[in-house]
């Protein structure tokens, strides 16, 4: 284990950046549950039935992957080892959510393959840095 106390201003930079990600999914998952409406006013057919034909578990997962990272940004900017857990059920969450999302709907045949696979791989990603980050700066001490 480290010795340092305090974190860098890099640390506060990237806690900063984790919530606002965090955020602007909490609005991707307000806009497809809540402002479903104003959503489905932007897309194609094909692209409402992609969504219409979602089950439920699968806003829930979304729910709770987009309040898991959210809640562990601002435990991440507080400075409590609680983020790591909640960064944990987030990864395993958005993991659950994207892999339905790219393997079990069309949306390879609505989208296209790159479009259908880019921004789930980049929230997988994102989602599994956050936590091995998060990790990090657990041993080192700047979290309590």
């Amino acid at each position: 284990m480290n010795t340092y106390s305090k974190p860098t201003k890099g640390f506060w930079i990237i806690a900063v950046i984790a919530l606002l990600w965090n955020l602007m999914g909490t609005f991707q998952f307000l806009s497809s549950t809540v402002l479903k409406d104003m959503l489905y006013e932007t897309l194609t057919d094909a692209q409402i039935a992609l969504f219409v034909n979602l089950p439920s578990w699968y806003y829930i997962v979304f729910g709770i992957a987009v309040i898991t990272g959210v809640l562990g940004s601002i435990l991440l900017l507080m400075r409590k080892k609680l983020a790591v857990l909640l960064y944990t059920i987030s990864l395993i969450a958005v993991s659950i959510q994207m892999i339905y999302w790219m393997f079990a709907t069309d949306v390879i045949d609505v989208y296209g393959t790159t479009d259908a696979l880019t921004m789930p791989i980049i929230v997988i990603i994102t989602a599994l840095v956050l936590l091995m980050y998060s990790r990090s700066v657990a041993r080192k001490g700047w979290l309590s």
